[in-house]
């Protein structure tokens, strides 16, 4: 995150006078703006903390009513990441190939198990586990060893209900084997995170959510108020820099109004508000707008200057990339057809 425009200031000076006359008025300005992107990048940082904190919470909650309450609060330090290690333990699971009677809850009424719930009192699958463990679920878990509890419970579950030589308690026997293995595998992990997290509470390290989140807000409140004040300082160096540039010449202002017109829309819209910061009276929203260069203060004529380079140079930058990936798709699809063509001509007799 860097200033808008903020690297254009020095150049407007080096374009402004002779080189002779503002050399230490260039390092001036460069100095001001090396120490607003400085500040620029703590201020990016904050933000990324605040935006980090909220999206979590967000998750959470499962981003929407009856997700829990947000019980992701309610997880012990380190113990998300520990999650989504073990999520990966899971996946092996559920992708193994004797897994597929278990990835969605029995279809009890498709299948006619009338007696199926008199015997399992509580049906668990791997769907259901994964959508707790996202908190789409009306509960989520508090940590790792609920998650192995109701793992277990699916294999459990179908070896209760399926006799020994059903192929379903085969597969369930077969893959809690495997899933024993690996659990056992993670389960110092596992300790070592438990241990760390009584530690931390008989220190009294961990702080409640309430006040995690009010010095959340804090921190947010007064990151705005700093970049309000950067965009004040940022602004008046600009205004600073401008009044120094010379007259623009008549080619200059030939060019300019060309490339005004090979902006993209929105870049020309943009464009057209610079002029009306200085123009009150410009209409920028009018079917047809009459933009009269010679009539232009010298300050908007130079601030129009820099937009227009930025906005083509970055229409440039887009137009290459997307040439770029034509290329490669249409190298692609002549692959494809070569080597199709040299199949057919193998076929032949």
């Amino acid at each position: 995150m860097t200033p808008a425009n903020g690297a254009a200031a020095p150049e407007a000076v080096a374009e402004a006078a002779p080189p002779h006359e503002v050399e230490s008025e260039v390092d001036a300005f460069q100095r001001q703006v090396d120490d607003l992107v400085s500040k620029t990048d703590v201020l990016e940082r904050r933000v990324h903390e605040v935006v980090d904190f909220y999206d979590g919470k967000k998750q959470g909650s499962g981003g929407r009513k009856g997700a829990g309450g947000g019980r992701h609060g309610a997880y012990p330090r380190g113990m998300p990441e520990i999650m989504r290690q073990f999520s990966m333990v899971l996946k092996e699971i559920t992708e193994d190939k004797e897994s597929w009677p278990f990835r969605n809850p029995v279809d009890v009424v498709g299948l006619q198990l009338h007696d199926y719930h008199k015997i399992i009192t509580k049906p668990m699958d791997f769907a259901t586990i994964q959508n707790k463990m996202e908190g789409k679920d009306v509960t989520t878990y508090k940590n790792v060893r609920e998650i192995y509890a109701d793992v277990r419970l699916i294999f459990a579950n179908a070896m209760k209900y399926n006799d020994e030589k059903n192929v379903v308690h085969l597969l369930a026997k077969s893959l809690l084997g495997k899933f024993e293995e690996k659990w056992h595998q993670f389960l110092p992990k596992v300790e070592s995170e438990e241990k760390r997290q009584k530690e931390e509470e008989s220190k009294g390290v961990v702080a409640t959510n309430t006040s995690r989140e009010a010095a959340i807000a804090k921190l947010a409140k007064d990151t705005d108020d700093e970049l309000n004040q950067i965009n004040k300082q940022l602004d008046e160096l600009r205004k600073m820099v401008v009044h120094k540039c010379r007259k623009m010449t008549t080619d200059e202002k030939r060019k300019l109004g060309a490339g005004l017109c090979h902006l993209s829309p929105d870049d020309l819209n943009k464009a057209l508000e610079i002029v009306a910061q200085d123009n009150p009276n410009f209409q920028t929203k009018a079917e047809e707008v009459d933009l009269d260069m010679d009539a232009q203060s010298e300050t908007t004529l130079w601030r129009l200057k820099f937009f227009v380079r930025e906005a083509l140079e970055r229409q440039a930058n887009v137009a290459s990339g997307k040439m770029d990936e034509n290329a490669k798709r249409k190298r692609e699809i002549c692959n494809a057809l070569a080597k199709t063509a040299s199949k057919r001509i193998k076929k032949q007799p």
